[in-house]
């Protein structure tokens, strides 16, 4: 058996439903394979702008703070979690296949691999370009989490999940997660996408307990055009990053921030990841934003 001989809707799934949203064809989630106990984050934003950056700098942060932390890399490119790992780790489907999709066959350490300051890493991966869906890699990953019992002893989920949400596939972690951040920067396609994003998780929380939790800026040096966004939608930035050299040497280097030579910039940086970890995990922010229609953001994104 090969990943292309998967069924298109796994039986663990109810059938195709339309509640989410206007045409949305996303499966249902399964409920004996959602996660309980755990805050559940997913990270979401435009193709390209730092998002597992930021994932595995704020997993880095919440394992600071004492937590027990799992990220779950929801890209084919399984790179989500390389800076934690040093190592381009093998996926959930990769394994899978190993052993001819014989769950009962795999063991924890198969597919957990102990990161940076010991936040466990999950690379879910996914199927080849074009030939199937992101969403059922990702509930058969959570699946294999919970049958292996390795969500019981987990503070923090936190799910890095590819590109903009062009289909279910990709907003299927919004089934998972209790709030969603939104990476973005301070141009027009990074917003543009956002409020894609933001109209996404709005659809979502039809059916499911995910709320948005705010923005994050990423490699911006000022935020004014993403918080007149925010404003005008009804959502709030929750932490600036700001686009240092620093940051682009430790994806090299293949390491967190945390682990980088100090400096008094670089020390800002990760007090505002430690900052963000404890507002998130303390706080229970969550917002109910109405995203404008294309071409209305298309004209409120006027740069001067």
């Amino acid at each position: 058996m090969t990943l292309l001989d998967l069924p298109r809707a796994p039986k663990e799934y109810t059938a195709p439903s339309r509640d989410d949203g206007e045409g949305s064809v996303q499966v249902k989630l399964d409920p004996n394979v959602s996660i309980d106990g755990a805050k559940v984050f997913a990270i979401y934003g435009k193709g390209g702008i730092g998002k597992s950056t930021v994932s595995s700098n704020l997993s880095a942060a919440f394992s600071k703070l004492g937590k027990r932390v799992l990220q779950i890399g929801c890209d084919p490119k399984h790179d989500s979690t390389f800076t934690l790992t040093k190592r381009l780790v093998p996926t959930v489907i990769d394994v899978l296949e190993e052993v001819d999709f014989h769950t009962e066959e795999l063991r924890p350490e198969d597919f957990v691999y102990e990161g940076y300051n010991g936040v466990m890493c999950v690379e879910a991966g996914g199927p080849p370009a074009g030939t199937g869906c992101g969403g059922y890699v990702v509930g058969q990953t959570v699946k294999l989490l919970k049958e292996h019992h390795l969500l019981e002893d987990t503070d923090v989920v936190i799910f890095d999940v590819l590109g903009d949400v062009v289909c279910g596939g990709f907003a299927s972690p919004l089934q998972h997660a209790e709030r969603a951040l939104v990476v973005t920067a301070n141009d027009f396609d990074s917003i543009f996408a956002m409020n894609r994003i933001v109209a996404a998780i709005k659809a979502k929380a039809k059916n499911y307990d995910v709320r948005l939790g705010g923005v994050i800026a990423n490699r911006s040096e000022t935020t004014e055009e993403i918080d007149r966004f925010n404003e005008a939608i009804g959502i709030k930035r929750v932490a600036h990053i700001p686009a240092l050299d620093v940051i682009r040497k430790s994806r090299l280097k293949k390491s967190t921030l945390f682990e980088m030579e100090p400096s008094p910039e670089l020390q800002k940086v990760c007090d505002e990841y430690v900052r963000l970890a404890q507002a998130l995990y303390t706080n229970d922010d969550r917002f109910d934003a109405a995203p404008m229609k294309d071409r209305d953001i298309f004209d409120f994104l006027g740069f001067e």
